[in-house]
C-alpha cells in the first residue's frame, strides 16, 4: 500500500489504499483478515507505528518486514536480545546443534583417516628427509575461524628456507623453489595430509575455505569486497571452490564466490558431498601447483 491511492492495479495485484486506509481495509474485510504484513521501505518506518494504532481494536496479527535486504551478508537470523528482536545480517552457519555436529564429523573422520594413512605418511616424510635437506613437516602461518592464526601442518615440498631470499610469496606454475618429490606431493595433494591433525585439534575442518597466510590477506580484503567473510567458518583441508578446480594460479574473486556460496548453503550433506567430489577429482587436478 502506499499513499492514499484509490483501488487499482499494480503490476496484477489489487491496490486498495494506503497507510492511512489500513484499519479501514482490514475493517470492512473482517473477519477475512488474519495477518498483516509490513513492508516499508526504512525512510517510512515511522508510518508503522500509525498501522499499530489504526490496528490497535482489531485481532489481526501483525508482521514486521524490516528493510534490510540491501544490507543482508551470509545467513540472516532473528534472535532475542533482553526483549529486544535483533536481526542479524551476517551470521555464520555453525551455532548450535550446526556447530556440534560438524565438530563431531570432523573428529570422527579426521581420527579415523589419520589412522589409515599413518604408514603412508611415515613413507613420505621418510623420502623428503632422504631427497632434501631439512625436516620431513612445514609449518606455517595462516588465518582461520574469525581470523585467527594457527599453525598449517604440510609435508615439506620446498627446498629448506626457499623464502629466506625471496621473501613470502604464491607459489606459481614450475616454482623453482619446489623440490622433485615435493613438485610430485603437490599435484596429488598429499602435502596437505598433515592437516588431519589441524582437523583433530580443532583448529581447521574437512571442509571449508582454504585458509590463506596473514602476510597477503591484507591485500586481499583490500580488492575483494567481503573477502574477510570466508572466515566465518574454519578453514578447510578441502572446499567447494577447490573440487570445482579453483585452486593454484586461479581467479581469486571466483574463489571467494565460491566460498561464499558453500558458507551460506552449509548442511552436513554439502560437506559429504564435497569430499565425495575431492575422493573423485580433487587430488590430483591440472591446476595444483
Amino acid at each position: 500500500m502506499g499513499g492514499d491511492a484509490e483501488e487499482t492495479d499494480c503490476e496484477s495485484h489489487r491496490v486498495l489504499g494506503g497507510v492511512a486506509d489500513v484499519g479501514r481495509i482490514v475493517a470492512d474485510m473482517d473477519p477475512a483478515v488474519d495477518v498483516v504484513f509490513v513492508a516499508l521501505p526504512s525512510e517510512r518506518s515511522a508510518a508503522l507505528r500509525d498501522i499499530m494504532q489504526q490496528l490497535g481494536d482489531t485481532t489481526v496479527d501483525v508482521r514486521y518486514v524490516p528493510d534490510v535486504l540491501g544490507f543482508m551478508q551470509l545467513r540472516a537470523n532473528v534472535s532475542d536480545f533482553d526483549g529486544l528482536a535483533v536481526v542479524s545480517l551476517r551470521e555464520g552457519p555453525l551455532y548450535g546443534w550446526n556447530r556440534i555436529l560438524k565438530r563431531g564429523f570432523d573428529l570422527v573422520v579426521a581420527t579415523s583417516l589419520l589412522a589409515v594413512v599413518s604408514p603412508l605418511l611415515l613413507l613420505l616424510g621418510l623420502l623428503i628427509r632422504l631427497t632434501s635437506p631439512g625436516s620431513a613437516l612445514y609449518r606455517q602461518e595462516r588465518a582461520g575461524l574469525d581470523g585467527r592464526t594457527f599453525e598449517m601442518l604440510k609435508l615439506r615440498t620446498m627446498t629448506a628456507g626457499a623464502e629466506d631470499q625471496t621473501g613470502p610469496r604464491m607459489t606459481t606454475r614450475d616454482d623453482p623453489r619446489r623440490t622433485r618429490l615435493g613438485a610430485w606431493l603437490r599435484r596429488t595433494s598429499l602435502d596437505e595430509l598433515p592437516q588431519l591433525w589441524n582437523v583433530i585439534r580443532g583448529q581447521m575442518s574437512l571442509v571449508g575455505p582454504r585458509p590463506e597466510r596473514p602476510v597477503f590477506i591484507d591485500e586481499l580484503r583490500q580488492s575483494l569486497p567481503n573477502y574477510m567473510l570466508r572466515h566465518k567458518v574454519k578453514a578447510g583441508m578441502t572446499g567447494w571452490a577447490q573440487v570445482h578446480g579453483l585452486r593454484g594460479q586461479t581467479s581469486m574473486s571466483e574463489r571467494l564466490r565460491y566460498d561464499l556460496f558453500y558458507i551460506e548453503n552449509w548442511s552436513l550433506l554439502l560437506d559429504l558431498r564435497v569430499l565425495l567430489l575431492t575422493l573423485t577429482r580433487g587430488f590430483v587436478h591440472r591446476n595444483a601447483v
